[in-house]
């Protein structure tokens, strides 16, 4: 071999080795840790990004849990209240029957001394009626009996007007029937009359 050749075949093994040397380290720069790192980034926040979604949709559910439990509580609270009111509607006219029966009764017991069988109606109606009125406040079933107050148009269901110097303008003078409540509640308003000005007073 001559020496041309020789020389020939040195510097294509040279250019080999440097070949064989520069690729790796070039794809080592391509494929090295600044986009592995940007990668592990990317994937940290959509991992973030994924667990305040899940966090705010548990904290959304626990609200609406809490909101359904209280309104559940509200309604079983209402329905015990509440759920007697048609019943205990009618029992108003029995007691109005038996305020009734007590008062001709007594106007009754207060004559002959010896008419042993209206005192003892007078007597029995008092006790029965007692007992209504005790039930009554066992179930808060309240009676509104505002004579003399002022009128209350949220309580009172006004029947008529009447001119009166007595007492202040717009105050209950009669009660034609009382009104009740339940726990607070209106069940029926009690039937008034409501005082006015007289008319020589109010026209000066």
């Amino acid at each position: 071999m001559s020496k041309t050749e020789d020389s020939r075949t040195g510097e294509e093994s040279a250019a080999a080795e440097q070949d064989t040397g520069t690729e790796p380290a070039e794809q080592a720069a391509e494929t090295g840790g600044e986009v592995s790192l940007e990668e592990a980034l990317e994937r940290l926040a959509a991992a973030e990004a994924e667990s305040r979604e899940a966090r705010d949709k548990l904290l959304r559910v626990q609200a609406e849990m809490q909101n359904l439990r209280r309104r559940t509580e509200q309604d079983i609270e209402k329905a015990h209240r509440f759920g007697q009111e048609k019943f205990s509607s009618e029992l108003l006219m029995v007691m109005d029957n038996l305020e009734r029966a007590a008062e001709a009764a007594g106007r009754h017991d207060d004559g002959e001394a010896g008419n042993q069988v209206v005192k003892a109606i007078h007597e029995g109606v008092n006790l029965t009626l007692k007992s209504f009125i005790d039930c009554f406040a066992r179930f808060q079933i309240e009676a509104v009996d505002p004579e003399g107050e002022p009128f209350d148009p949220a309580l009172h269901q006004a029947m008529s007007i009447q001119e009166n110097d007595e007492v202040e303008p717009n105050t209950v003078i009669s009660v034609m029937q009382k009104g009740y409540t339940l726990h607070g509640r209106m069940l029926r308003p009690a039937m008034v009359v409501v005082s006015t000005e007289a008319a020589a007073n109010s026209g000066g």
